[in-house]
């Protein structure tokens, strides 16, 4: 997808203002055996342009005028006998991006994963200009767009379509959703709003749900962009033995499996290996945990070890904004280094047991 611009272009006593914004688009990948169906896509994030002084204009035996548009501002006409020409100013409107998502490619399932990689564009930000009017040189000030809070207790959604199996990937509007289970399997329902879904198990093994973006294994996370989130979530029933409700993904040379847990079903999860720092985020800590798997599933195909990156959240929450590339930075600090990110998605993952969970807020951009 491409970020749309808007220009606002006002023309006032031949003084002009026009903005211009610009797309960052990830590449789209080849399908790679084993990969993750991906279609990503960002909220365009709105941005305001702010308003420079005005000139006075010239001024013969009357009062200086001057005219500023959009902000931005030029002398105005000449006052002859007295008479003279007022500010005026035009205010700013702000208008925010479009999302649009990226194709998926097809591939066959490996451990966690199911398809190739599609990598979508990203939203563009709305621009905004404007002002007040201001005499011979009054600063004028662009006005800001602005997103809307996020809403922890949201109706639940309806509508969407249910996937069950064992190992499945589709497309969803601009994301793309992912089963995986060891065992029989369970149901996932995206709903097409953000990356918002419902997924259902009943004993499935480990079994995986997921929704999100598919990233190409092309670029590191720095090379794309600020990853970042939002989720409101209710869970029901029981998870087995550990249980994640968070960020999850991949990333390729190295080959490492990473989590952001800020949420889970009964005991906080240890996922065992080395505890090898703490960090704050989003107002609240998080362990960090590195974590090698031998001889095991990878996205890759086929069975191969690998490391596993965790941040677990210290104290359970159900509903926030997780900044995801703080998350990475914070590892790479403490030594532990993404490589070409395939994938990033809200998860569920469960040990077994027999329970649901409802997202019904999701968004996963990167900007």
């Amino acid at each position: 997808m491409r970020a749309r611009t808007t220009a606002l272009q006002i023309f006032m006593s031949s003084i002009a203002l026009a903005g211009l914004g610009c797309s960052i688009e990830p590449e789209d990948s080849p399908t790679e055996e084993g990969g993750s169906a991906g279609a990503p896509s960002t909220s365009g994030a709105a941005t305001g342009v702010s308003g420079n002084s005005g000139v006075a204009g010239h001024n013969v035996g009357g009062v200086p005028g001057g005219t500023t548009t959009g902000g931005a501002s030029a002398g105005a006409s000449t006052t002859i006998g007295g008479n003279s020409t007022g500010g005026i100013a035009t205010g700013g409107i702000a208008n925010g991006g479009n999302p649009n998502g990226g194709s998926a490619g097809n591939g066959t399932g490996g451990r966690r994963g199911f398809g190739g990689s599609g990598a979508g564009g990203r939203g563009g930000g709305g621009s905004s200009s404007g002002g007040n009017s201001g005499n011979a040189g009054a600063s004028n000030t662009g006005g800001t767009g602005s997103g809307g809070a996020l809403n922890c207790s949201g109706a639940p959604l309806s509508g969407g379509t249910q996937h069950c199996s064992s190992n499945a990937q589709g497309n969803v509007g601009s994301y793309s959703w992912t089963i995986w289970s060891s065992g029989s399997g369970g149901c996932v329902t995206p709903y097409g709003v953000g990356a918002a879904f419902k997924a259902t198990w009943n004993n499935s093994g480990d079994f995986l749900a997921r929704v999100g973006l598919g990233l190409g294994s092309k670029k590191t996370y720095d090379q794309f962009g600020t990853f970042s989130a939002d989720f409101a979530e209710t869970k029901s029933g029981s998870a087995g033995g550990y249980s994640y409700v968070g960020i999850y993904g991949w990333s390729v040379s190295p080959l490492i499996e990473y989590y952001i847990v800020d949420d889970w079903f009964s005991n906080r999860p240890n996922p065992g290996g080395s505890k090898v720092g703490t960090v704050t985020v989003d107002g609240g800590t998080y362990d960090i945990y590195k974590h090698q798997q031998v001889n095991q599933p990878a996205i890759t195909g086929g069975n191969q070890t690998f490391d596993q990156f965790f941040s677990v959240r210290q104290t359970a929450r159900s509903c926030g904004h997780i900044s995801i590339s703080e998350h990475f930075k914070q590892w790479a600090s403490l030594g532990l280094k993404l490589g070409n990110m395939e994938e990033a998605r809200i998860l569920i993952e469960a040990g077994g047991g027999n329970g649901s969970i409802d997202f019904t807020t999701g968004t996963l951009t990167v900007q």
